[in-house]
């Protein structure tokens, strides 16, 4: 059993350190794509690949359990990243990145109210929470002047709200007993479902020629393999090992390795806003997984 958990916070440390590095990709995708392109293209492509990782068809248990698998794929892969993306272009990249990061306070709060079982919350959960936002604001607004924008600022807030409930259905779905990948999968397959018609809004293009530059490819692969397929088999392994809570304070961590890829990949400076940051959320996340070491999951 430590050996699981073990695994499970490898799993979700991995998926982070992911996750963290994928802007440096979509700031590349971004010369020719679309956010909406970009999006869409790099889900199907996951699906592609969880289907050859898994080509077993998933076993319908019941309609109930299906309905978890729609609102799964709606929350997680449709609306979060439609509702973060549309927050951008209303509001300032640090504001979105400082509200998307409050989603473990989400998690851990409804986990609380909706599961009868679910974790206990106490003072080294909110300390945790509370030292981890002061790095991540540190590391978002690094210099730059707070801006607020009612409707960008509210779907950032919408954005962790899905992003929460996503982790309570993914971990009530692997407490189903369903193989991850092949569970992943079916979450790919209704959340794309699900975002098709809003691609009819956007300014969403085909364009195969684009592909044919081995730059965007490669990165294209890399979202939809690395950041998609494997980091969300990965996601919700740790949330079926540890819970959602968690799990979900892995999150602190996307920022930092945001800050730290920037310095290595495109030599932007860390400056003493940065670093402070980055000691404050590192600091905050340990302090929130020692306060859950006990709590059930």
């Amino acid at each position: 059993m430590k050996n699981k958990r073990l695994t499970g916070h490898l799993a979700a440390l991995f998926t982070a350190i992911v996750w963290g590095t994928t802007f440096i990709s979509t700031k590349i995708l971004l010369v020719d794509f679309q956010p909406v392109e970009i999006l869409f293209f790099r889900f199907v492509l996951g699906y592609v690949i969880l289907f050859a990782a898994c080509p077993r068809r998933l076993k319908r248990e019941s309609g109930r359990h299906e309905g978890l698998f729609v609102l799964a794929g709606l929350c997680g892969i449709c609306l979060y990243y439609l509702m973060e993306n549309i927050a951008l272009t209303y509001t300032m990249a640090s504001n979105v990145g400082v509200v998307v990061s409050v989603a473990p306070f989400f998690t851990a709060v409804l986990a609380h109210l909706l599961i009868p079982e679910g974790e206990k919350l106490g003072m080294h959960f909110f300390a945790g929470f509370t030292v981890a936002m002061a790095g991540i604001v540190l590391i978002s607004f690094n210099g730059t002047k707070l801006q607020v924008n009612p409707i960008g600022d509210i779907l950032s807030v919408g954005a962790a709200v899905v992003w929460a409930i996503y982790s309570l259905l993914s971990r009530r779905i692997g407490g189903l007993g369903y193989p991850v990948i092949p569970a992943t999968r079916r979450i790919f397959f209704y959340g794309i479902i699900c975002m098709v018609p809003a691609l009819f809004f956007f300014d969403f293009q085909i364009g195969l020629d684009r592909f044919a530059n081995m730059t965007s490819l490669l990165n294209l692969l890399y979202l939809g393999m690395g950041a998609s397929a494997l980091c969300f088999v990965t996601w919700n392994y740790a949330v079926k090992v540890l819970g959602a809570v968690q799990t979900s304070v892995y999150i602190y961590l996307v920022p930092v390795i945001t800050i730290i890829t920037s310095f290595l990949f495109l030599k932007e400076p860390v400056t003493w806003m940065s670093a402070a940051g980055t000691a404050l959320t590192i600091a905050g996340l340990v302090v929130s997984e020692w306060r859950v070491k006990g709590a059930r999951k």
